[in-house]
């Protein structure tokens, strides 16, 4: 039991809630920023409660619960909508609010426990679009040190060419290049994959092998294997520096889209989806176990089929 305790029979939900946010703050030592997001979530159901009645929480059931719920997500309650994660955190709230009152024999029963948590939304993967990516490409290889910026572009072209997480493409060796057209590439768990790579990229990477790998290479301390990609000291490059090249390359071509490291791998797997390309074949070629994890681009591409019916159909907007 809490210091906080409520001796009245019937206490008001509104001095409840002081109680419980006492409660969080003082004996669970929860930050200032939590209580005040707990006090507005909070004020919000007291609100909702006072619009059907209900003074005390004993009077409240769990179809109250889930009916401000579905006031949370659509606004029905004379209030703004909010976000899965918005609503996720005002219900955490209230159910922490509905166990206080129980544990402090404020009612018999929770009200709260049964109603189920909204699952979190699926976040579509981001892709860029084909201008975009081919600008980050184009700006890959304007570096100052020739080297560099013959390796920078055939890493990026790589990755676009071939939808390689960034682990993948740095942990290549000279001797996964199976062929001038396919590369291998070791995925989760160590499995091996052969995928097919576009001219363009094979262009670059034969000028980064010619002309940009063995300056970079000079300064070399002999080690084991060849990697493909290495830094100014000839050592391996590292995700963290892959990543670092992903970012500039945005930066220098203008990109205002949010990238990440895995941008060039998610607009890989959507422009393929985009030009027709089966589902089965992009699960190959960006080593899923399973093809439901690829299906989520499909997403993608029918979210982008929306908006150009919306925009080019003359009865959508009617």
């Amino acid at each position: 039991m809490s210091g906080h305790r409520l001796v009245a029979e019937k206490a008001p939900i509104t001095a409840t809630v002081s109680a419980y946010l006492a409660h969080i703050a003082v004996e669970r030592g929860l930050s200032p920023h939590t209580v005040a997001a707990y006090r507005r979530d909070l004020e919000r159901y007291c609100s909702f409660l006072t619009d059907r009645g209900a003074n005390d929480l004993a009077e409240v059931d769990e179809a109250t619960i889930s009916a401000f719920a579905a006031a949370l997500r659509t606004g029905n309650d004379k209030r703004t909508t909010l976000a899965e994660s918005s609503v996720s955190r005002t219900l955490a709230a209230v159910r922490g609010l509905h166990r206080f009152a129980v544990d402090e024999g404020l009612v018999s029963s929770d009200a709260a426990r049964s109603v189920p948590s909204p699952r979190p939304a699926r976040r579509l993967p981001k892709a860029l679009a084909v201008d975009e990516v081919a600008a980050i490409l184009q700006s890959a290889g304007s570096g100052d040190d020739p080297a560099v910026a013959l390796r920078d572009a055939a890493l990026l072209e790589l990755l676009y060419a071939t939808g390689a997480r960034v682990s993948e493409a740095v942990a290549i060796d000279v001797d996964d290049i199976a062929a001038p057209s396919v590369v291998r590439l070791r995925g989760k768990g160590g499995k091996e994959r052969l995928v097919p790579v576009g001219r363009l990229a094979q262009e670059a990477l034969e000028a980064y092998l010619v002309r940009g790998r063995p300056p970079l290479m000079a300064a070399a301390r002999p080690a084991g294997g060849a990697p493909l990609f290495v830094g100014r000291r000839g050592a391996r490059l590292s995700r963290q520096a892959a990543w670092a090249v992903i970012r500039s390359a945005a930066q220098r071509a203008g990109v205002t889209s949010e990238v990440s490291p895995h941008t060039l791998r998610h607009s890989f797997a959507t422009h393929l989806l985009d030009g027709g390309a089966d589902v089965p074949v992009v699960q190959e070629l960006l080593g899923h176990a399973s093809v439901t994890t690829t299906q989520i681009y499909t997403l993608v591409t029918i979210d982008r089929l929306h908006e150009v019916y919306a925009q080019a159909h003359p009865r959508a907007r009617s």
